[in-house]
């Protein structure tokens, strides 16, 4: 793969969509969480991922209606989940991904959106307005999409590490190796190296993938939180599993980084905005919502955050450099062999679960 220059529009710094809550310190993460439990008109508590919005967005939001947006973050699907599951206990905004949209769904926890109050869906690329995760009414609204891959850096690896073969099955790169630690991930693209679809991976073949993790475990430095860009970034490893967007971020700093999708195909997904069941600003929330789908709004995400948008509006504001970027935006064998991820049920994501925890431990 050829080498990427720096992008040249992005705000400077280091961010993550799945970091832990590192940017805004503890002390602000605890104030934004006690505050989820009062009652605020001027007030929106958004629940979402660290670093995962415009440098100013929020500010802008405040300027426009009055209204103070305080966010507080969570590292997982899991974490948005549970906490949700329990109660809200304020959020009126979150971010969920595509499967999690799914799962929240079934067990009624999120508001149907009142499309009328959110003109600015017209700004969303015709292939993200109808969902199978989340058919009509609807429950979310798309804010990014992201695809699974390899970051590496090109200094010391052979060639380009183009299969999964390298992560999951193989000695080559010994102890420079970091996996992401959501299960279901885990199995599904190794399901994927196997030669079967990610989708429907039944039972059999999920043992089959753990016990393939199991023998290659010695080989794995680290079973990263979503922070493998930093562990790349700073040289700990040199190749890991992770998101594209993350990659493109740190190949600003580290010229020798690069990304690629492997050729058996990988797993794609979608983030989303979504009103949890128990917010108590619904008005307030259909108008954040509405806010973000801007064009001019998303071009200011974008440019922060770099991930992929289906705001067709606002990727057309963007410059050629950020449209034809072949890390935000993939192409070849391993891109047209990949597939969207599905919720596949509260069983088999036990399952999952349970056979990467036992992996892990053993």
């Amino acid at each position: 793969m050829t080498r990427l220059a720096p992008v040249p529009w992005a705000a400077p710094g280091g961010l993550t969509r799945r970091g832990l809550l590192a940017g805004m310190g503890a002390a602000a993460v605890g104030l934004s969480l006690s505050a989820c439990g009062k009652s605020d008109e001027g007030r929106l508590n958004f629940y979402t991922w660290q670093d995962y919005i415009g440098a100013t967005t929020l500010d802008d939001f405040r300027a426009k209606t009055g209204v103070r947006v305080t966010p507080s973050y969570f590292a997982t699907n899991d974490e948005l989940f549970a906490k949700l599951k329990a109660g809200n206990p304020g959020y009126d905004v979150i971010v969920p991904s595509n499967e999690f949209v799914t799962r929240m769904r079934e067990a009624d926890m999120l508001e149907p959106l009142d499309m009328a109050k959110i003109p600015n869906f017209a700004n969303i690329a015709p292939e993200f307005r109808e969902a199978a995760w989340d058919p009509a009414p609807r429950h979310s609204v798309p804010y990014t999409w992201l695809v699974l891959g390899i970051g590496y850096r090109r200094s010391r690896v052979q060639g380009t590490p183009d299969s999964w073969k390298w992560l999951f099955d193989s000695d080559l790169y010994k102890g420079r190796i970091a996996l992401i630690t959501d299960a279901a991930d885990l199995i599904r693209l190794g399901a994927k190296y196997m030669g079967t679809s990610l989708v429907g991976v039944d039972a059999e073949t999920a043992r089959r993938v753990a016990d393939m993790l199991g023998r290659q475990k010695p080989n794995i430095r680290r079973f990263h939180e979503d922070d493998g860009q930093d562990l790349l970034l700073a040289g700990e490893v040199d190749l890991v599993l992770e998101y594209n967007g993350d990659i493109a971020q740190r190949m600003r700093e580290g010229p020798d980084i690069d990304f690629v999708v492997p050729r058996e195909g990988s797993l794609i997904n979608a983030d989303a905005l979504a009103i949890p069941k128990g917010a108590r600003n619904l008005e307030l929330a259909h108008d954040f919502l509405n806010f973000l789908l801007d064009a001019e709004v998303g071009r200011g995400i974008t440019e922060t955050i770099l991930y992929p948008t289906p705001n067709a509006a606002a990727k057309a504001l963007m410059p050629e450099s950020y449209r034809t970027h072949p890390v935000i935006f993939p192409s070849g064998p391993g891109w047209e062999a990949s597939e969207w991820g599905r919720f596949e049920g509260a069983e088999m994501q036990r399952l999952f679960e349970e056979l990467i925890t036992r992996m892990r431990a053993a």
